[in-house]
């Protein structure tokens, strides 16, 4: 039998500490393989995947508290961000667009104001970097198509207040738009209010391959109503399908099927049972760090933010250790599945060793 060639070893994950991604669930990763081939960019020929991607959204919802939602599985939370602005920039009757988001909102939302020639507005924060909705409503005009929520910031993991913002938008008629993207499998199991049964949601961005434990690469989008949707819509000749709403024409269905596996795997009591075991851990870690004398941030979810200083993360860095700083240079550890208390012991060994 003949061996397969040998090659790069991929990144190991037990020194990594600041990404959103994670070690797929085993079953995910088999359902990804199988479905490798396929393309639910063209679901008429390919109905298997088109179906399984089908049951994903409507599991996706069940995370995010609605009932048949309409929404697809995205390359990522950029591509889902993408599509909620360019949903609000084409249902907008206005010369010039604009969306209005926290300074916390993901860089991807400049990206989009880019691609689709819309201003970007962006709101101050609190103290606490939540975004603060007497300062959106400053921004906010008759032109504004879209305000902007985030449930889980990427550089400390702070939850806007939701509802207060879906009320300055639906004071806009604008359409509300909550990136979910990293804190939409935590936040279920707390006592945030974030989700479409909480507030008049219009679209969200939900990536199952962050902490849903699916494949890269897995996003989602979620829309409250199927007429979101047909804002996207272009006609397909030359396919057995008549339109498609995807930003992105082929896809691969591994992140289709694979993020199917694994919400079917772990929602909701897995997902509960590491979102408790996720935020001991980062509670642990902001307690070590507070006792030798660094300020923390949060966490608010399993995230934690600290001012170590540059000279430290680097040799930390040469230990190993996979480490990002937010934009003011604080270190940031995101307690992701893959992150172990015995991990994080080995983590401070190594910053008390300094």
């Amino acid at each position: 039998m003949q061996q397969a060639p040998e090659g790069p070893e991929p990144q190991r994950f037990e020194r990594v500490l600041s990404s959103m991604c994670t070690e797929p669930h085993p079953a995910a990763r088999e359902a990804a393989e199988r479905f490798l081939a396929t393309n639910p960019g063209d679901p008429g020929t390919y109905g298997t995947v088109a179906d399984v991607e089908a049951r994903a959204v409507d599991r996706l919802g069940a995370v995010a508290g609605i009932d048949d939602p309409a929404g697809y599985i995205t390359s990522g939370g950029t591509e889902a961000n993408v599509q909620a602005v360019r949903v609000a920039r084409n249902r907008a009757r206005t010369d010039d667009p604009n969306v209005v988001a926290p300074e916390s909102a993901h860089f991807s939302f400049h990206k989009a104001a880019e691609l689709l020639d819309v201003s970007l507005r962006t709101a101050p924060t609190d103290g606490a970097g939540r975004a603060r909705p007497d300062a959106v409503t400053e921004l906010v005009d008759d032109d504004t198509v879209c305000v902007v929520g985030v449930a889980g910031s990427t550089e400390y993991g702070a939850v806007d207040p939701v509802p207060a913002l879906a009320d300055v938008a639906a004071d806009a008629g604008a359409l509300f738009h909550v990136d979910a993207a990293w804190g939409g499998f935590f936040l279920p199991f707390t006592d945030h209010e974030w989700d479409f049964a909480d507030a008049a949601v219009d679209t969200m961005t939900i990536d199952p391959h962050k902490a849903g434990q699916a494949p890269v690469p897995a996003g989602g989008f979620l829309a409250r109503s199927p007429a979101l949707l047909d804002e996207l819509a272009v006609e397909t000749p030359y396919l057995e399908s008549t339109s498609q709403a995807t930003l992105t024409g082929t896809r691969s269905g591994a992140g289709v099927a694979g993020a199917l596996a694994a919400l079917e795997a772990l929602w909701p009591a897995g997902y509960r049972e590491q979102y408790g075991t996720s935020m001991d851990n980062a509670e642990w870690l902001a307690d070590e760090l507070r006792r030798r004398g660094h300020a923390v941030v949060g966490p608010e979810l399993p995230l934690v933010a600290a001012d170590v200083s540059a000279p430290t993360i680097a040799h930390l860095r040469e230990r190993g250790w996979r480490l990002s700083r937010t934009g003011t240079g604080e270190l940031r550890v995101v307690c992701m599945p893959h992150v172990t208390r015995s991990m994080l012991r080995s983590f401070v060994a190594d910053l008390d060793w300094y």
